[in-house]
């Protein structure tokens, strides 16, 4: 069955100046969108994968060295578990995982810092990631189309720092972009059901 573009889980405008409408239309609308039909037109062409899962799509296609499936697919779950980790309603963590994230790093605020260093730092595209590695919160990031799935890594929350996801309303001012969003558009409960283990799976295309 062919994978589909999944619907935002707001409305494209619900984010204002922050997230503009325009960038959904070229994000969600039109690179999202690629990346699903491209998947699809390669699998087309592998009938072993034809009613594969996502997750088991990207993980055949690394284990292929099928690069073109592989990119498609992992920025298919990429970008399906990004517009989950946003929020237009300010959030902030609570119960388990603030305590979590104080535990990893200090503080709320100090968490902050250094995942933005992380995505402001990280060279050309690719995605900045919290991620659960044991009891530990960590911070990280990964390469284009790379993905925490990919490497058997529990995904928590992750910013998109490819251009085309702030060019239009940051033009190259990354730091910007970030700062926004972790203080303005964090989808929270998302990442605390991830620490829980229902959030991520609701990512993945079966």
């Amino acid at each position: 069955m062919p994978f589909i573009l999944p619907e935002l889980p707001y409305d494209k405008s619900a984010f204002g100046d922050l997230i503009s409408a325009e960038t959904f239309d070229y994000h969600h609308g039109k690179h999202h969108k690629t990346y699903v039909d491209k998947t699809n037109t390669l699998l087309a062409e592998n009938a072993a994968l034809s009613s594969a899962s996502l997750i088991d799509v990207i993980a055949a296609a690394k284990t292929q060295i099928n690069k073109g499936l592989f990119n498609n697919a992992a920025q298919i779950w990429n970008h399906s578990f990004y517009w989950k980790c946003l929020s237009p309603e300010p959030q902030a963590p609570t119960g388990k995982l603030k305590s979590m994230i104080d535990a990893s790093f200090g503080s709320h605020a100090d968490m902050l810092v250094q995942f933005k260093e992380e995505a402001t730092r990280h060279f050309a595209s690719g995605w900045a990631w919290m991620i659960l590695d044991g009891e530990t919160l960590k911070i990280t990031s990964l390469h284009d189309a790379d993905t925490p799935v990919a490497h058997d890594m529990k995904p928590l929350l992750t910013i998109d720092v490819w251009e085309h996801a702030y060019y239009v309303d940051y033009r190259n001012a990354r730091p910007n972009y970030v700062d926004a969003l972790l203080n303005n558009a964090i989808n929270w409960e998302f990442v605390a059901e991830n620490l829980d283990g229902d959030g991520a799976s609701r990512a993945d295309q079966e």
